[in-house]
C-alpha cells in the first residue's frame, strides 16, 4: 500500500453470459486453481436451479441475496495501552461486497447437498429469503459491533 499515490482499483471483467460485473466477481471468487470455466459452470448451473425453483430472474435473486449478506459495520481490534478493544467501524462499499461474496461461497461449501451447484443455489436462496448461515454471520457481526459501541471513540 503506497503512502502517497492512490491505489487504482482493477476493473473486474464482466461475465460472458449476463454481462454483469457482480456475477463476474463471484465467478472470480468461486474459482480455484485458475479453473475459471469450472467456476462459470458451477455458478450458471446454480442460476439454472434457482430459475427452476423460483421462476424468477436468477441475477435479480443473486443481487438481492448479496444485498442481504452485506454487513454495514464490523469490529476491528485496536490496541490501546495494555488492552485490546474491539472497535466498531463502518465497512466500505467494496469490502461489503467482498465479505458478502466470501461468506456466500464459504457457507455454500459447508452445506450438505450433493454438488456445488446445489449448495450454491441453496445458499443463494437462503440469503435471498434472509435466512441461512451467511445472513447469520452478518447478524453476528452487527451484534458484535453493537455490543462494543462503547469503544467507538477509539476509532482511528
Amino acid at each position: 500500500m503506497p503512502r502517497r499515490s492512490v491505489v487504482r482499483r482493477k476493473r473486474v471483467a464482466l461475465d460472458p453470459k449476463y454481462q454483469d460485473p457482480l456475477v463476474g466477481r463471484c465467478i472470480n471468487n468461486l474459482m480455484e486453481r485458475g479453473k475459471k470455466s469450472l467456476a462459470e459452470r458451477i455458478l450458471y448451473g446454480a442460476f439454472d436451479l434457482i430459475e427452476e425453483r423460483t421462476k424468477r430472474d436468477p441475477v435479480e435473486v443473486f443481487r438481492k441475496a448479496i444485498e442481504n449478506l452485506k454487513p454495514q459495520v464490523e469490529v476491528k481490534s485496536r490496541r490501546v495501552g495494555g488492552s485490546t478493544y474491539q472497535v466498531p467501524i463502518e465497512v466500505r462499499s467494496e469490502r461489503r461486497v467482498a465479505l458478502a461474496l466470501r461468506w456466500l461461497i464459504n457457507y455454500s461449501k459447508s452445506r450438505s447437498e450433493r454438488t456445488m451447484r446445489e449448495k450454491l443455489a441453496g445458499e443463494l436462496l437462503d440469503a435471498f429469503n434472509n435466512r441461512g448461515n451467511g445472513v447469520k454471520k452478518k447478524e453476528d457481526t452487527h451484534r458484535m459491533a453493537e455490543a462494543n459501541k462503547a469503544f467507538a471513540h477509539y476509532r482511528w
